[in-house]
């Protein structure tokens, strides 16, 4: 069928004028096109004799759409999930569960839950509050109410995606219907996470009966999609090719740690950032590593999969071939039929699992339980993706333009007589060099951001590498000229080769912008001193300026430093306000709600 046929209802002169515009319109523009006149028909179809609008004529289908969000992942899919809601008709409420209470949830007829599990099991900060409304007996009955959970996590954790899994169980206790089973996923949950939101609409397709199809939702959506293919889009999937300008070591002589700084090129990326974002590193494995596992598992580096692709490439690349996940190791127990392995993998040895793996990796597993007879296609089928490493950026586009700063420790260790490396950090220590270009993106944190206020204080918490979105946060306060106070409290080993950024700290001390600085270096001295210490030991002065509305930043290490400075936090708190421990920690539980007490912890 052409535009000039008999039975077209265009005028000769419409016609040649439609057919000119679709010969100017790109492939992406003919699709947008074609998606907005559908829309525009649906909206035809719904619209009554008398002209009443598609919403007054029939009551818009409600769904809410509630996130938990850490670093912004979860945050992502829910908005995902929204947009593809309201393209399909649906009325939408997205919401945080740092927004969300009991009318949020009484109010959701159908609903869908993305959270993600921050550490080993843990709700992430800003859904503590709500989480602890769920699981506690001021929770609500949810009869009638259906509902989905998608958790994000990682799979090298025990408790993998339990902040969903406590969500799911949950809402099925308060009399919820679930919609569909719980998706948990993994490091590498877009095609997951997508397919899920896919089901679970297609699941409520039946409520839509005669409901508007959203046209303009489509349109907006299929114009936001047009844009992102008219300019370049960098993400993990396919990330920017950064040159790097600058490696430079970081520790002085005699330290035994080896911290890089690197400055990277984002010229003619359009990538942009603010301080307390991250960037992604898609990193490479190392060779000598596998070349070992290959030949432990006397396969061919040759052997051919798919795609084209020949298995040592793709373990260099594509897979992860380090980190142990219990679902490999279920499989490895299927192949190897190890009893031992097996046992390990029972509910009653969790404990004796733990603490079996730490410090091994997957080489170990096929050396200590051989495997006879799998084939490349196999192992790698049991493998997840290489996922990228996430980094804080340690500059502030304001300051350095075109560029952006990593601070990269360095992973070398040894346990069960084999020599570990961490797989980006050496990857970039090892293998890259200036001139060299590595894979990149950009990875937003909304959660971890400069106030809006420049004369806010800032109390900024951050050992080690850890101090890394603080170099950036007082290079964008100096370029904003903002006159909010700041206070750093960084740790390290030793004064004279781990303090890191020291002439730059000194400097912006003397200069007036750094207003305090405190540092505990924990071997310096016989009993070791941590920044927690420090906390206390400034405990006054610190809660003077939380009561004169200061910000707290806490940047590092998730498993010893975060908890340890909370709780040096608390009691200071505690101490200095003439609180109770449920004061103090109401007091802090207020600053997350507020947004000053913000954490990146890993």
């Amino acid at each position: 069928m052409t535009l000039t046929d008999t039975n077209s209802p265009l005028s000769a002169d419409q016609a040649r004028r439609v057919q000119q515009a679709l010969v100017d319109l790109n492939d992406a523009q003919r699709q947008w096109l074609s998606g907005y006149l559908a829309g525009l028909g649906a909206q035809s179809a719904g619209d009554s004799p008398r002209g009443d609008s598609p919403s007054s004529s029939v009551a818009a289908t409600a769904l809410t759409v509630l996130y938990g969000s850490q670093t912004g992942n979860a945050e992502a899919v829910a908005e995902l999930a929204a947009e593809r809601a309201r393209a399909k008709g649906f009325d939408v409420t997205l919401t945080s569960m740092a927004e969300a209470g009991k009318k949020t949830l009484k109010a959701a007829e159908r609903l869908l839950v993305v959270v993600s599990t921050q550490g080993d099991g843990d709700p992430p900060d800003p859904a503590l509050e709500f989480h602890e409304l769920m699981m506690g007996r001021k929770a609500p009955k949810l009869t009638g109410t259906r509902f989905a959970v998608l958790g994000l996590g990682d799979a090298s954790y025990e408790h993998f995606c339990q902040t969903g899994k406590e969500f799911d169980a949950r809402l099925t206790e308060l009399g919820g219907e679930r919609l569909r089973d719980r998706a948990d996923c993994d490091v590498d949950y877009e095609e997951q996470a997508e397919a899920w939101i896919d089901e679970v609409l297609a699941s409520l397709a039946g409520d839509l009966k005669g409901a508007p199809l959203d046209s303009a939702a489509l349109a907006t959506t299929a114009a936001a999609k047009e844009g992102a293919q008219a300019q370049p889009s960098y993400s993990k999937k396919h990330p920017f090719m950064a040159e790097v300008l600058t490696r430079q070591p970081l520790n002085g002589r005699g330290s035994d740690k080896q911290t890089l700084h690197f400055e990277l090129s984002l010229e003619d990326s359009g990538l942009d950032y603010l301080p307390g974002d991250a960037v992604g590193v898609v990193p490479q494995n190392d060779p000598a590593h596998v070349d070992e596992l290959i030949a432990m598992l006397n396969l061919d580096a040759e052997s051919p999969l798919d795609e084209g692709r020949v298995l040592r490439d793709a373990l260099l690349t594509d897979f992860e071939v380090t980190t142990l996940t219990r679902p490999f190791l279920k499989q490895w127990a299927q192949w190897s039929q190890a009893p031992e392995l097996q046992r390990l993998l029972g509910e009653e040895a969790r404990d004796e699992l733990r603490e079996w793996l730490h410090g091994r990796q997957l080489i170990d597993v096929a050396e200590q339980f051989p495997v006879e007879g799998i084939d490349a296609a196999q192992f790698v089928a049991a493998l997840r993706k290489l996922p990228p490493r996430l980094y804080s950026i340690a500059s502030s586009q304001a300051a350095a333009a075109d560029e952006v700063h990593l601070t990269v420790a360095v992973v070398r260790y040894e346990t069960h007589g084999r020599a570990r490396n961490g797989v980006t950090t050496t990857y970039l220590a090892d293998r890259v060099e200036p001139g060299d270009r590595i894979p990149i993106y950009i990875d937003h944190n909304k959660q971890f951001k400069l106030p809006d206020d420049d004369e806010a204080p800032l109390i900024m918490i951050g050992p080690g590498t850890g101090v890394a979105p603080f170099r950036a946060f007082l290079q964008e306060r100096e370029e904003r000229g903002s006159g909010g106070d700041n206070w750093l409290f960084f740790g390290d080993r030793h004064f004279r080769s781990d303090f890191l950024y020291q002439a730059e700290w000194l400097k912006w001390r003397q200069q007036g912008l750094l207003t305090r600085l405190d540092v505990a270096f924990s071997r310096d001295q016989a009993d070791k001193v941590y920044v927690q210490d420090r906390l206390r030991e400034q405990a006054e002065t610190l809660y003077a300026w939380l009561e004169a509305g200061a910000y707290v930043y806490v940047c590092g290490d998730a498993e010893f430093m975060a908890p340890d400075v909370h709780q040096a936090l608390l009691d200071v708190i505690r101490e200095q306000g003439g609180h109770g421990e449920a004061g103090a920690d109401d007091y802090l539980r207020q600053l997350q709600q507020e947004k000053r007490y913000q954490r990146d912890i890993y």
